[in-house]
């Protein structure tokens, strides 16, 4: 397509173009914008190509196709034409790149955030992990671990013993 962004003058800002990208949910759970999952690690102009970088959550993630084609669709939506999608696998992606206001959109969807960081400041080891995950529906700390893995396997199964209701907790990794 042409890109009828033609002087860098009249380009969006990688600002604007993170408020528009906001607007992009994830496929797998769309409470969650592809910015606040912290997979857009990248935004800028190559000549008159809008650049956007992503890290899929894993190197395997068969939601990466939906997601560009998302962010393609939101850009050319704001006149922006010219978009390549560059992705990038290393530094793996991890939970710890979730925004805040991503984690309380997940709790409140009813899906538990993390509750640990997954990487220390050297960025090489692994942290242990954290106490049992508080329910997102009643807030009870009063859970336990049903299975490891639960909708899909960056989640695992808790049930609350307060409420009783069950629930997805999103793992640090």
């Amino acid at each position: 397509m042409v890109n009828t962004l033609p002087d860098t003058l009249e380009r969006p800002s990688t600002q604007q173009l993170r408020t528009w990208l906001a607007g992009v949910p994830d496929p797998e759970i769309p409470v969650l914008s592809v910015l606040d999952l912290g997979i857009v690690r990248e935004l800028r102009w190559d000549g008159a190509s809008c650049v956007v970088t992503i890290t899929p959550t894993y190197s395997g993630c068969p939601a990466m196709q939906e997601i560009s084609a998302g962010i393609r669709a939101e850009l050319a939506r704001h006149g922006v034409d010219d978009v390549r999608i560059e992705t990038r696998l290393a530094p793996a992606w991890t939970t710890d790149w979730m925004t805040p206001a991503g984690k309380a959109a997940l709790k409140g969807y009813g899906i538990a955030p993390p509750r640990e960081q997954a990487v220390d400041i050297s960025g090489l080891s692994r942290r242990s992990a954290a106490p049992a995950p508080e329910c997102p529906h009643c807030g009870s700390p009063r859970t336990r671990l049903i299975s490891q893995f639960g909708s899909t396997a960056c989640k695992a199964l808790y049930r609350c013993v307060a409420c009783g209701e069950p629930f997805d907790y999103f793992k640090a990794h």
